[in-house]
């Protein structure tokens, strides 16, 4: 008796679908290790150019790109339909591509598949236009200009799709297509941190976390050093604040003068280093999708202050999961306040954690794949 054939999928990536690579990466894993329980998977990533990261390269490839009308990311991630066609030797049940970025490559998978998805982590045009308010000057200009392309590329891209997955019904609602799922950003099921049960005393400290060199979390980083952690620092006196993750770099002219504020660079276990903290702090100004720093603090059962652009999507209720703060007396308010009331940020680590554990393990989010038919 022969074994039925497995179906067939192939999930094109343009960055490393593993944990520990950031939050692209740990969608990313968490989609693909639910499709290898059911499909056979091929998995194709690219294989990109070196290209320099000094300044002036730099300038001068946005400064390309502006003239094109052509967002960097779309732009870095194009070209390679060769590679992808010497891949492309069978039919596929399904195919998948991870990112806006590489939704172009639709035309070359959709002779190859029956079914072909779009995982939107961000919507990107949100994302640029977000990024265009949080920055002065010349960078807000180009950020216009590429929200702008993006929003004509999403109206051009996404009806070539027979589903997309977005992170959230904010999202959701954003994007005009008749076959949106919601597939929230999850951790796998992480277990309470041992020092949490051992009674270890919490440090005299506050945390922020995350790839520092992503643009939202520089904006937040210098929106937090030159207008929050001095008042802060002025009603809490020894406290002091850590900035973990990698590409440290990108943040560091920006921390040198604020005293009491200390980088890691990166860490080995993200939900360990935030529960040694008493509050986490999400301080964003521009974003997209929804925020792992946020799932990885309510995994560490710590309190949260972020921005109501931070917290969107997460479906979390200010005084029950976290605080919400939108402006920067408001925010160090928060932060001054949870330090102040053990009992507090007790009940607000405690009912976050709830929530990840309802909502955001990867076995909670599998559960709308499911519904939807992958």
């Amino acid at each position: 008796m022969t074994t039925p054939r497995k179906p067939r999928a192939l999930f094109l990536s343009p960055e490393a679908p593993v944990a520990g690579a950031g939050g692209g990466g740990l969608r990313s894993a968490s989609l693909l290790e639910y499709l290898r329980a059911k499909y056979d998977v091929q998995v194709f990533s690219f294989t990109l150019p070196h290209h320099s990261k000094s300044t002036i390269a730099r300038a001068w490839r946005n400064g390309w790109r502006f003239l094109r009308g052509v967002p960097p990311l779309l732009d870095r991630f194009s070209g390679f339909e060769a590679q992808l066609a010497s891949v492309l030797d069978r039919h596929y049940d399904l195919a998948v591509i991870e990112h806006f970025w590489c939704a172009p490559y639709a035309r070359a998978l959709r002779p190859h598949c029956d079914r072909l998805v779009l995982d939107l982590h961000n919507i990107e045009s949100r994302l640029a236009e977000t990024h265009a308010r949080a920055t002065p000057n010349l960078e807000s200009i180009a950020m216009r200009r590429f929200a702008a392309a993006y929003r004509r590329l999403e109206r051009e891209w996404l009806p070539q799709f027979d589903l997309l997955l977005v992170t959230s019904g904010d999202d959701r609602r954003r994007v005009n297509h008749p076959n949106a799922v919601v597939y929230p950003n999850a951790l796998p099921e992480i277990p309470r941190p041992a020092s949490l049960s051992t009674n270890v005393a919490e440090s005299h400290s506050i945390i922020f976390s995350g790839n520092l060199e992503y643009h939202p979390n520089v904006e937040a980083v210098r929106w937090f050093a030159a207008q929050i952690w001095p008042r802060i620092r002025d009603r809490a006196p020894g406290l002091t604040c850590t900035l973990a993750g990698r590409n440290e770099h990108a943040v560091r002219a920006i921390v040198a003068a604020s005293a009491g504020i200390t980088l890691t660079g990166p860490i080995d276990d993200a939900i360990a280093t935030l529960a040694g903290a008493k509050v986490c702090v999400v301080p964003l100004l521009s974003g997209s999708g929804t925020r792992f720093k946020i799932l990885e603090a309510w995994a560490a059962a710590r309190a949260v202050v972020s921005t109501t652009l931070g917290a969107e999507g997460l479906g979390a209720v200010d005084g029950q999961h976290l605080l919400i703060a939108d402006d920067a007396a408001s925010f160090a308010n928060a932060v001054v306040r949870l330090l102040d009331d053990s009992a507090l940020r007790r009940r607000l680590g405690d009912a976050g954690r709830a929530l990840y554990l309802d909502r955001f393990t990867w076995p909670a989010a599998w559960r709308a794949l499911e519904t939807a038919g992958i």
